[in-house]
């Protein structure tokens, strides 16, 4: 085993070349043996070996109309006022579309272009009379006109289209040679783990990992195993991971247990098992993965131990088991599809390694916006949400509001061309918005900056819209003071949206007995608040000058969270006693409420935007009735505001 492997870090590209040379030393960095197997079986698959044609395809000279096969010659000098007749039978024969021509037979005439001579009953018939001369092979496939024998039909490494199928059938196949798809097992470890579909308790995780990264494997052309779970046991994974192996697996992945903690075994069982390569990479999200060589009955195979938070164990997959898939197959390497977008505000990165940011991207004007999503390595939803990678590189400290960056997409370019780009405070109805704009040909995308972060956005160019909740302390107004003051120069329109009913979020049954605001001063109440420039902050430090009550006083004042459902969900967890937000998320978890103040939740809209096409759709269900009756649904939500032209 190698010195100093255990939770050190090396380049990415240092990692993969070790696990290429060891690969490569057991003859395993090629493509997989070829298989058999029948046309019907084989979309998708990767061709082992060119493929030639057996048949030329059409294999003889075939009718590429219904008419008459003729001899050209004899149709020399028609016109319409010297038509030739044929007979039909020695001069002309019937065939239809596909038939082979008679071997004296040098063109097709169409049956519309040959007059019937006599009672028109084509087995009566005795002649044809043409008014126009044609030229020898008119509406004829001659043989190999598609694909000749010997002809080269499909290239080794190539994945097959339906079109391909199409083809091999055509010219003489049958079955066709593909690579083996590679046997991934998959191996979930920990005592905390359970099953999908189970009711969690307190300390219990659903195990989730293998299913994405058993989702990962057969989409990029691998056979994934996912094998049960197996608890923090040394030999009882060791005995999980021979049996996988013996079972014929072509790579192992351990899930979890990849760290150096009291119950992390993924390391001990590589190198008891063989050799671990790599135990850290220089890369975040996933650092602590471990890349080995294992031996089992004489059989050397990889192991990849894969970080156990969400997104880590994704990225893992497409760093090192997209590509070692791909190599096992045959085929090029995956090339994403990229773009350059500008970044909307500053990240932070480690200077020592290379960070994979999640981002949404859309189009605002002329440039292509990149919105950071949250950057936690357990945040799975920001993968769901993400639109592409941005990678940025060992030695960078981050990166700079509107510096241009190089996205890999995860979507399609149309589908980035078609968002509608959102930023700005957190509200349900977004939620709503975007699943009705599905079917209207558009996509939201939202980012969760806060009302005061919207309404820079817009400053800077950077989103189509922002939802704000700004109280003015002097006026009561929304809003106004705040586009006044931070978009001088920049025309909107102010749509009202909703009405929303803000309160502290409690725990059912509201244990505290709290009451208002003069209750969080009280020593055994813990508060969570929302970030700097959320609209919901603003609210609460207005009402607090205004009582009198001293922020420093309040336990978990600086504890802040981005949308209204993380309040709700931190007060649920026991993290903290109370939060203010609004009713809906606390009723979206089963939480008490105590209702403080109502308020207007705005849209504001650059006049560029709001005139133009692009965001009709998006308008639109501000009338259309059954956006509204959801909306009003929600609880605590009023309808009153929606649609008004607040200011413009």
């Amino acid at each position: 085993m190698m010195d100093n492997v255990f939770l050190h870090d090396v380049p990415l590209a240092q990692a993969w070349d070790r696990l290429m040379s060891a690969l490569a030393a057991a003859g395993l960095s090629g493509p997989l043996p070829g298989e058999w197997i029948a046309l019907e079986q084989a979309l998708g698959r990767v061709t082992a070996e060119p493929i030639w044609a057996r048949l030329s395809s059409p294999h003889y000279h075939a009718s590429a109309m219904d008419g008459y096969a003729l001899r050209a010659d004899s149709t020399r000098g028609a016109n319409d006022r010297s038509p030739v007749d044929l007979r039909v039978g020695d001069q002309a024969v019937y065939v239809d579309t596909g038939d082979p021509l008679p071997g004296w037979a040098d063109a097709v005439v169409p049956i519309e272009d040959a007059e019937p001579i006599g009672d028109g009953r084509r087995a009566t018939l005795q002649s044809i009379r043409l008014r126009a001369a044609v030229v020898p092979w008119s509406h004829i496939r001659p043989m190999g006109e598609d694909i000749v024998a010997s002809e080269l039909v499909l290239p080794a490494g190539h994945v097959l289209r339906p079109v391909d199928l199409g083809a091999l059938a055509g010219s003489g196949h049958a079955t066709v040679q593909v690579r083996r798809r590679p046997r991934v097992a998959i191996l979930p470890t920990g005592s905390e783990l359970v099953a999908p579909g189970s009711a969690a308790i307190a300390g219990q995780i659903i195990e989730f990992n293998s299913l994405v990264l058993g989702a990962q494997v057969h989409d990029w052309g691998g056979e994934p195993r996912r094998l049960a779970i197996v608890p923090d046991d040394l030999e009882q994974i060791k005995t999980a991971v021979r049996r996988a192996a013996d079972d014929g697996a072509d790579l192992i992945l351990i899930n979890a247990g990849s760290s150096a903690g009291s119950e992390d075994f993924s390391a001990s069982v590589v190198a008891s098992m063989g050799e671990v390569l790599v135990h850290g990479v220089a890369v975040r999200p996933g650092h602590p993965v471990i890349l080995g060589m294992i031996a089992v009955d004489g059989r050397t195979l990889p192991a990849i131990g894969v970080p156990g938070y969400p997104v880590s164990a994704a990225l893992t997959g497409e760093i090192f088991v997209q590509p070692l898939v791909e190599r096992w197959l045959g085929r090029t390497p995956s090339v994403p599809t990229e773009i350059e977008a500008v970044i909307t505000r500053k990240v932070h990165s480690s200077i020592g390694d290379e960070e994979y940011l999640r981002v949404t991207v859309g189009r605002v004007g002329p440039r292509l916006i990149a919105a950071p999503l949250a950057r936690g390595a357990g945040i799975l939803t920001s993968l769901v949400r993400a639109d592409g990678i941005v990678r940025i590189p060992a030695g960078a400290q981050g990166l700079e509001a509107g510096q241009l960056v190089r996205v890999q997409l995860y979507r399609r370019p149309d589908e980035v061309e078609r968002t509608i780009v959102a930023l700005g405070s957190h509200d349900l109805t977004l939620d709503l918005m975007a699943q009705f704009l599905a079917g209207r040909g558009r996509r939201l995308a939202s980012a969760n900056v806060g009302s005061l972060g919207g309404l820079i956005a817009l400053r800077r160019g950077e989103a189509h819209l922002a939802g704000s909740h700004l109280l003015d302390p002097e006026t009561g107004e929304y809003n106004l003071r705040y586009i006044r003051e931070y978009l001088p120069e920049t025309p909107v329109v102010v749509i009202g949206l909703v009405g929303r009913e803000q309160g502290l979020i409690v725990a059912a049954g509201n244990p505290h007995r709290l009451t208002g605001l003069a209750d969080l001063a009280a020593a055994e109440v813990t508060f969570v608040n929302r970030q700097r420039g959320a609209g919901t902050r603003v609210l609460l430090d207005y009402h607090l000058e205004k009582a009198g009550i001293d922020a420093a006083a309040i336990r978990g004042y600086e504890h802040e969270e981005y949308t209204h459902l993380a309040v709700a969900a931190s007060v649920s967890s026991g993290r903290a006693a109370c939060g203010l937000g609004i009713r809906a998320a606390a009723e979206a978890l089963s939480l008490g409420f105590v209702p403080l103040f109502s308020e207007r939740y705005d849209l504001v809209i650059p006049r560029e935007h709001y005139d133009g096409a692009f965001l009709r759709p998006l308008l639109d269900l501000l009338i259309d009735e059954e956006f509204r009756h959801s909306v009003a649904a929600l609880p605590g939500y009023s309808l009153e505001p929606m649609g008004r032209i607040i200011a413009a």
